[in-house]
């Protein structure tokens, strides 16, 4: 990981990833939230304002300890435990069955076998456990996709390895997960970075 990865980008995508416009999305994918709850790409903690009291224990993976750190104010103000336990999404260091929900905002474009990971988190899900979502990726529209496919490269090395281009929805079906519900739509701002999936799904 570079100085820049490690030290600099944490900052701007803690600043980034908190504004008018992903709050209230955080705060519908949090919601439904309930039990012991295991969050994969934890950030900065952005989501804890969010979670609800009918959480009982938070369980956050996030590979940059940067980020980590400055969580720390936010960890402290949580109304739920929140504990640390792992730093890769694709090899979760968690029991078969033992959570009650999965949480992934914003992730799933980084990750770099992502396949790798859905299927950590249907393994770590109980039976009738379920997937909270929020991620951005391949939109509908071909002139979009376009430009997203010419954007990716300067994307991915800005930005940690951030993909626009995924096909998120594919990529969660093609991991043994049903979706429940999910909508798709432009969130404000340039088209190649605002094509959100939000949504639910459970392991098949």
């Amino acid at each position: 990981m570079s100085l820049y990865e490690d030290r600099v980008l944490p900052h701007i995508i803690n600043l980034a990833m908190n504004n008018k416009r992903t709050r209230p999305i955080r705060s519908r994918v949090c919601a439904d939230l309930e039990g012991d709850v295991v969050e994969i790409g934890f950030g900065t903690g952005h989501n804890l304002p969010y979670i609800p009291a009918t959480v009982t224990r938070l369980r956050a993976v996030e590979p940059s300890a940067k980020s980590v750190q400055l969580a720390q104010q936010r960890i402290a103000a949580a109304k739920v435990p929140v504990e640390i336990v792992g730093l890769d999404g694709q090899r979760l260091p968690l029991e078969d069955d033992s959570a009650d929900a999965v949480l992934s905002t914003w992730t799933m474009c980084t990750i770099p076998d992502v396949g790798a990971a859905l299927k950590e988190m249907a393994r770590v899900l109980r039976p009738g456990g379920t997937l909270h979502f929020i991620e951005h990726g391949r939109a509908p529209d071909e002139r979009v996709r376009v430009w997203q496919d010419r954007i990716n490269p300067v994307q991915q090395r800005l930005f940690g390895g951030c993909n626009v281009n995924r096909d998120i929805r594919s990529l969660i079906e093609d991991s043994g997960f049903t979706i429940k519900n999910i909508d798709t739509y432009y969130m404000d701002g340039p088209k190649f970075v605002g094509s959100m999936y939000e949504g639910t799904a459970q392991p098949a």
